[in-house]
């Protein structure tokens, strides 16, 4: 009888340790499917977006969530993404934020404006290398704004208002 109710008990400590343990996969898959990653680009992964050949016109904003007219300017790139994605305009945002502030920043940032361009974070620290490689005429301010596409480039280093942003890209699309 004895063995029987160890028996017993620890058949219940199984069960309850399996149904706990699906819970968790279940709550596991679920916060995977709602958590956002943002990738960490250097220079050199970054470089083949900023100089693709293809039937796309791309609008990479350089930004960060500390830069208040960044911050400003950026529900302007959302609109042109929503408005323009079916038309060959690709809208990426450069983040500019530190690394070490992606989770404790960056993310809640992204989620809270419900950004929908794609979003990369610029982790390159040697800025003297590549500022210059973007644009040889920038200085490093933010926001800049670079549009391209297989026949034209212009480097922006200024904010912009939807009407003028809206106005620069219909250049590329002629």
């Amino acid at each position: 009888m004895k063995q029987f109710i160890v028996f017993l008990g620890l058949l219940i400590v199984f069960v309850s340790c399996k149904q706990d343990a699906k819970k968790m996969i279940v709550t596991s898959e679920k916060k995977a499917a709602t958590e956002l990653k943002i990738k960490l680009y250097n220079y050199e992964q970054l470089a083949p977006l900023l100089a693709k050949k293809d039937a796309k016109t791309y609008v990479v904003n350089f930004w960060a969530t500390w830069c208040k007219p960044c911050v400003k300017e950026l529900p302007y790139f959302e609109k042109l993404y929503a408005t323009y994605k079916k038309k060959n305009v690709e809208v990426v945002l450069v983040s500019l934020d530190f690394p070490n502030q992606v989770e404790s920043r960056l993310i809640p940032f992204v989620k809270k404006k419900q950004l929908q361009s794609k979003v990369v974070l610029m982790a390159d620290p040697d800025q003297d290398t590549w500022i210059p490689k973007i644009d040889k005429d920038w200085s490093g301010a933010i926001p800049a704004t670079l549009i391209y596409n297989k026949e034209s480039r212009v480097f922006y280093e200024k904010s912009f208002h939807y009407d003028e942003l809206e106005k620069e890209v219909l250049k590329f699309l002629k």
